[in-house]
């Protein structure tokens, strides 16, 4: 493709998406312009997979073509505020909100001229919670384009809302790390919730509370800070708290924390942050109050949650746990899951089991509505093992094995395997005279050069009527050749300089081959009901214990 080259710009730059806004097409129409024109603009910024183009070019590029349109205000007010903001879109966004929110509508002093234009230009055409929420929808998607983590991803907010169920409208909602406010203000009804949040990027508190100020919502309250280290809301107890936690943080504050009354599971490790979130979360619900907690995979099984994992289990705290189709989450394509937690009123009102749902198989875009087939309710003594493993993919395939049919065709293969095995071991009779081998005999390096044999993987072949490849093979194996060909460390690798077999008439040759293929066919048929017997008493050991096989009577 020879595009032009691209110019040196200072201009706003725009997406491939964007593009196709500002033209009214889809975004593989604008790929397919890139290839079939030459003179279609080059990209000006950006990576191979997410380009960036300069917005004047491309707009001539347009008008050229007599595909363009004009640029809504909305795509103006973007650009410019990207040209303005760089990497701090967030800052741009809050202070176009408070721009908005000021009784005055005085512009913030770092708003550039042109941005406060365009945004109350934009804003004559709807209220400020429409200028806020297009302008954070934007945000949001340009975040999901970039991989970046900055934001619950639309798949996890439309998941934890599914999960959630029916919010009551009197219900008391919190979000311990509720950035700009994503979950916090999306979980539950519009209007009718108390909605409590902490964030510890102030940028993204203060977009967060002007978002929920300006779009109607009362009885929000945002404050700026780090959850775990200065938690903000030490009385709340929530009836609902919902989180996206940060992953994979070392520094959280263990070292400080390690006495605070919070972690009444177990103190968390370094490495599990996630752990020390849902800790916390749990802290701040009330009796009969639940959790639903974004979870890397990992949590699930990584040997240091383990403790912790066991007294959620014991304790009946944990009612799910919900493993979500790959690409669920923003930045990469790995599973994640949703931990759904319930503070029991009473020691009586603790759960039994850990309903299990793995909808990993399912298109992220799809209906989240688990299939019969991809659910369990596991009792908890189930998942007290050694490993207390939570990976709802491994319990649901459990549940849902036919334990009678696979043991009874398990015990009927290895009946007929055991039959055979006998029938496989050769017949052999008294031998006479001295080893074979201590006769005349000749070097396999001999027979390669003569070409009788080539050497094949993982064991030379004959390739000629005068040797045959089982009485070969076979003759390799023997104690004398294993012996050259075995290292001091016990590495077997075939000495073709050493090996020998013997001189024999081919008919006498073949005799001893149909032992040796006996004898190999006898060996794997020994593995093979070696491998079944482990299968089946396995099988057995389990389905005895969990109630689905039970001794004849």
């Amino acid at each position: 493709m020879a595009n032009h080259p691209a110019p040196s710009v200072g201009g706003p730059l725009v997406t491939g998406s964007e593009i196709a806004r500002l033209a009214g097409v889809t975004r593989a129409a604008v790929s397919n312009w890139r290839r079939r024109y030459e003179d279609f603009p080059s990209p000006a910024g950006g990576g191979a997979n997410s380009p960036l183009f300069d917005l004047a070019a491309v707009q001539t590029w347009l008008d050229k073509q007599r595909k363009g349109q004009d640029v809504s205000v909305e795509v103006q007010l973007w650009q410019a505020l990207r040209a303005a903001y760089g990497d701090d879109m967030i800052g741009g966004l809050a202070d176009v909100a408070q721009l908005f929110a000021g009784a005055e509508r005085e512009a913030p002093e770092a708003l550039p001229t042109d941005v406060v234009r365009l945004a109350r230009q934009f804003g004559e055409s709807g209220s400020p919670g429409d200028v806020v929420n297009a302008l954070t929808d934007r945000f949001t998607d340009s975040v999901r384009r970039a991989g970046s983590d900055q934001v619950t991803s639309p798949r996890i907010v439309q998941a934890v809302r599914r999960f959630a169920g029916k919010v009551p409208a009197d219900t008391t909602l919190f979000d311990p790390a509720c950035g700009i406010g994503t979950l916090l203000l999306t979980v539950g009804p519009e209007h009718g919730p108390t909605r409590c949040g902490q964030e510890t990027d102030a940028r993204s508190a203060r977009f967060a509370q002007l978002r929920a100020d300006l779009t109607g919502r009362a009885d929000v309250d945002i404050a700026t800070g780090d959850s775990l280290r200065d938690d903000h809301w030490p009385d709340l107890k929530a009836d609902l708290v919902v989180c996206d936690p940060p992953v994979g943080t070392t520094d959280w504050g263990r070292e400080d924390l390690l006495l605070d009354p919070r972690w009444e599971l177990g103190t968390p490790s370094r490495a599990e942050s996630e752990l020390a979130w849902l800790q916390h979360a749990y802290a701040h619900t009330a009796p009969g109050g639940r959790v639903l907690m974004v979870m890397p995979a990992s949590v699930a099984y990584r040997k240091a949650g383990r403790r912790i994992r066991a007294e959620l289990v014991r304790r009946g705290i944990l009612t799910d746990i919900i493993a979500l189709p790959p690409g669920s989450a923003a930045s990469h394509a790995l599973p994640v899951h949703l931990w759904h937690l319930r503070r029991p009123q009473s020691p009586d009102d603790a759960v039994v089991t850990v309903r299990m749902v793995d909808l990993t198989a399912n298109d992220p875009d799809g209906p989240l509505e688990p299939g019969p087939d991809q659910t369990a309710d596991v009792p908890l003594i189930e998942l007290l093992d050694d490993a207390v493993d939570l990976t709802p993919g491994r319990h649901v395939e459990e549940s849902h094995r036919d334990y009678v049919s696979e043991y009874r065709a398990l015990r009927q293969e290895l009946a007929d395997q055991v039959e055979l095995l006998a029938d496989l071991l050769p017949a052999l009779m008294e031998g006479v005279g001295p080893s074979a081998l201590e006769g005349p005999s000749v070097s396999v390096a001999d027979l390669a050069r003569a070409g009788l044999v080539e050497y094949g993987d993982p064991e030379p072949v004959s390739v000629s009527e005068q040797l045959d490849t089982d009485y070969l093979q076979g003759f390799l194996r023997s104690t004398t050749n294993t012996r050259r060909s075995t290292s001091a460390s016990g590495t077997y690798r075939l000495d073709g300089k050493g090996a020998r077999v013997p001189q024999m008439d081919i008919a006498v040759q073949r005799r001893y081959g149909a032992a040796f293929r006996a004898l190999q066919e006898f060996e794997e048929g020994a593995r093979r009901v070696a491998e079944l017997s482990k299968q089946a008493a396995a099988l057995a050991r389990d389905g005895l214990g969990n109630g689905a096989l039970s001794p004849e009577e």
